[in-house]
């Protein structure tokens, strides 16, 4: 058996039979990278109306909801008990589609067992959502086809699959251009050491399977996405004396990003945009990221791949894009990243929550 293989059986074991309820963790997991506003109340009406058995397992460490998801095709990346996933349904609505992918057999057919209960609490006449067993790292052998999808998310799972780059790769694969993948996920302060990496319980804890997150930056890039944006960050705080012995000096923070699959556009220049106020439930202003805050008929300047982001996705009908007169790719922009440090955007915002625990003891 590959390491690969062995991670992912210990990460089934530890969320198959280990854990039978979220009281399990040793914290609240759900606290986790909080948007820093209200929540629309679109999401939490639907987040209301899911089954309570389906909530008592949801293991999640965040609420990575986008905006403008009506009529979207949706695939959630490790869909655990299936709580974003039937959320989700009800936001795409009738037109739209929301599949679910776990490699955890006993999830998926628990998840598939409220598919009828959430398909008559939404009122729709068909499911609009699927669950398929399979892995985060092969979504093309699991059935799901390139090209195919509007939006992806995943909520705190990546951090467990050992093999990121192709996560971001098969996720990349199957978003259509202009999609996104939004997410939820846990970070390292530094590069993670193999004797943490390769203890199972801090595995299990989310905590040995962190990205550093200067490395998100270039596995994304490296897979062909769009710089990440950072939307919101809280510190993670580990009160387990021995699993906080077990890391040693390495701080852990929870961070929310948005990657996009934009079409090659050389010579794609800055621009000036201004936000229509069109979307319901945001009509005075849309917080795209922790950078970029867009009031209704206010003309900001943005970058030349923000400028690609707004003109290419979903959203673009939502802005006027006047293109400014400074031909330079994105691709070629000097590189300032220290606002995508979830750890920076946390002390600013004062936010810190207790560890996202993953196992019980």
């Amino acid at each position: 058996m590959s390491k690969s293989d062995e991670v992912r059986e210990n990460v089934k074991r530890y969320y198959g039979s280990r854990l039978e309820s979220s009281s399990d963790l040793q914290t609240s997991a759900t606290s986790c990278s909080l948007p820093r506003s209200p929540l629309p109340s679109s999401v939490t009406e639907a987040l209301s109306l899911v089954h309570p058995e389906v909530i008592k397992r949801f293991f999640g460490c965040g609420i990575p909801v986008p905006a403008k998801l009506e009529g979207c095709r949706v695939l959630d990346l490790g869909s655990g008990s299936g709580r974003d996933c039937f959320a989700f349904s009800k936001l795409v609505g009738p037109s739209g589609h929301v599949t679910g992918i776990d490699m955890t057999e006993q999830l998926i057919t628990a998840s598939r067992q409220f598919v009828e209960y959430h398909q008559r609490k939404f009122g729709h006449k068909e499911p609009n959502v699927t669950f398929i067993q399979g892995y985060m790292e092969k979504l093309c052998e699991a059935g799901i086809q390139r090209d195919s999808m509007d939006v992806l998310i995943s909520n705190c799972v990546i951090c467990l699959c050992p093999d990121k780059k192709s996560v971001l790769q098969q996720a990349y694969d199957v978003l259509k251009d202009g999609g996104e993948l939004y997410f939820s996920d846990m970070y390292a302060s530094s590069i993670i050491p193999d004797h943490i990496k390769q203890d199972p319980v801090l595995w299990g804890e989310g905590m040995g399977g962190s990205l550093f997150w200067e490395d998100l930056i270039f596995l994304a890039h490296s897979v062909g996405f769009s710089t990440p944006r950072l939307v919101s960050a809280s510190h993670i705080e580990v009160h387990n004396i021995q699993l906080k012995a077990k890391a040693g000096g390495i701080r852990y923070a929870s961070g929310t990003y948005r990657l996009f699959k934009l079409p090659q556009q050389p010579g794609m220049s800055g621009a000036a945009v201004s936000y229509k106020g069109t979307i319901p439930e945001f009509p005075d202003q849309l917080d795209f990221d922790s950078s970029n805050c867009f009031k209704k008929d206010v003309e900001v300047e943005v970058d030349a791949e923000m400028a690609a982001i707004l003109q290419f996705s979903r959203f673009s009908s939502d802005f006027t894009v006047r293109m400014l007169d400074k031909h330079k790719s994105y691709s070629e922009s000097t590189p300032q990243y220290c606002h995508l440090n979830p750890f920076l955007l946390a002390d600013r915002w004062g936010s810190s929550v207790k560890q996202c625990s993953k196992t019980s003891r």
